[in-house]
């Protein structure tokens, strides 16, 4: 029987129609964020009342109402619907890029940024998505869409550098209104809609256990970690493209052909490393070691910004650990969250994220006003330091998977056994039983498990 269910349980076309459908909406949106990061704070000073601070600002600001409206979004799309909130975020998100377009001052364009970051749309594509893959499809669904930012970023870096050079930073943000409402029509025109609205408790946070996540160490350690690892990412590219313009004396023209070699070879570099930390259990090692890379590499941009070589191998260093991290982050949550808080343990992990972007953009342009760019590459590397020191504790994570289990008979009254039964089968780590949902979450370690006893009680249990 078991057999049987993995021939008939490959992926459908709807399926595999939304999972494209919403993960190219996550990659416009994402390159929309990102396409002024190389740029802006080489050519800001063209706005009024431009300093250093508020530069920085413009930069980050878009992580700031990110933060804040990222869970509140989710929570409305189970009470409005997933395209409804999705189309209200990515319609905010062109109000903002044409503010920021059309804009002369720089408060106008933080006023943009902000406007762009309260389409905060995120929580809403990933529990659209959960809605329209089956569960045991779940995993790669979300990995698509975490494959489709990492690419948009680079595309970003590069078509952001490019663009500027054609049709200027206004032109930056006309094209990323243009691509919000591209994303509209791929939503309304390809995704499908679901039939129903279906509350993931391994997607979605629930407010009443925020607190309980919030007193986990190891989650927190992983919470503090995409923070620091999104201020690097803003406070570096606050200077960086400053030192390569005005102290290697790249040209800015070039700048887009420099990042593109990097950014590729960076991700070449990066899969070994995946693979040893997945496949061989190394993941904190390969995690300590890239922390300690991307320190390194602030360390390198602040003594070799002279050299046009240095800095771009130091550019590959940095982007080589930030992939590495960036994929690794979201692995690491999800083997150290408990299954019953994984969805709030995940919507806290978002905020933080942006809250680190806005953080560094922000921190970048005071550095850089107090203590000129050195200071600011210094101050990353210590920032760095700092986040080693505090990971360096951690134990090395267990390889473990989850299971969902749809269950055709289950009630208050032998929720508390079928738990039992679960968690009496050899491997199996962690059960829980959400009786709406009619199913099992169950987290289990592939190497120890019984599989027979798990596929024995799946085919009971259907």
């Amino acid at each position: 029987m078991t057999q049987k269910q993995n021939t008939t349980s490959a992926m459908t076309s709807l399926e595999k129609r939304s999972i494209a459908g919403l993960s190219t909406i996550f990659a416009l949106r994402m390159l929309g964020l990102f396409m002024i990061l190389p740029v802006f704070s080489l050519t800001a000073d063209q706005y009024s009342g431009a300093t250093p601070i508020l530069i920085g600002i413009a930069i980050g600001a878009y992580g700031l109402t990110q933060a804040l409206l990222q869970i509140p979004f989710g929570m409305l799309s189970d009470r409005i619907g997933r395209k409804r909130v999705i189309t209200i975020g990515l319609l905010l998100f062109a109000a903002g890029s044409i503010v920021a377009a059309m804009a002369d001052s720089i408060y106008m364009v933080i006023a943009g940024r902000l406007l762009q970051g309260s389409g905060a749309i995120a929580a809403a594509i990933m529990a659209l998505t959960a809605d329209l893959t089956r569960d045991e499809h779940r995993t790669k669904a979300m990995a698509s869409i975490g494959i489709s930012i990492g690419l948009s970023f680079s595309v970003a870096l590069a078509a952001g550098a490019a663009l500027e050079h054609w049709v200027g930073l206004s032109g930056i943000f006309w094209s990323t209104a243009v691509l919000s409402l591209v994303g509209i029509a791929i939503l309304h025109l390809w995704v499908p809609t679901p039939t129903r609205l279906i509350s993931h408790r391994d997607i979605e946070p629930v407010p009443k256990q925020f607190l309980k996540v919030l007193r986990n160490p190891d989650i927190m350690r992983m919470v503090f970690s995409i923070m620091i690892l999104h201020c690097l990412l803003t406070i570096s590219f606050f200077a960086l493209p400053i030192a390569l313009l005005e102290h290697a004396g790249l040209p800015k023209d070039q700048h887009a052909l420099a990042y593109l070699p990097i950014l590729v070879l960076a991700f070449v570099a990066m899969v070994p490393f995946i693979i040893i930390a997945e496949k061989y259990r190394q993941m904190k090692p390969i995690f300590l070691g890239a922390i300690a890379t991307l320190a390194i590499a602030e360390l390198g941009w602040s003594q070799l910004s002279y050299s046009v070589s240095g800095m771009l191998f130091c550019l590959w260093l940095f982007f080589t650990a930030f992939n590495i991290l960036e994929a690794s982050l979201p692995s690491l949550m999800s083997k150290l969250s408990p299954l019953a808080n994984k969805g709030t343990a995940m919507g806290i992990y978002s905020t933080a994220q942006f809250i680190g972007a806005f953080i560094g953009g922000a921190s970048g342009g005071l550095i850089f006003s107090k203590l000129g760019m050195s200071g600011v590459f210094i101050a990353g590397a210590v920032l760095a330091t700092i986040w080693l020191i505090v990971v360096l504790p951690m134990k090395q994570p267990k390889h473990l998977s989850t299971r969902i289990i749809h269950l055709q008979n289950v009630s208050s009254s032998n929720a508390n056994d079928i738990a039992q039964q679960l968690n009496d089968i050899p491997g199996v780590i962690e059960t829980v039983i959400v009786i709406e949902e009619f199913v099992a979450y169950v987290k289990f370690s592939p190497d120890d498990v019984d599989n027979e006893a798990l596929d024995a009680f799946i085919a009971q249990a259907s």
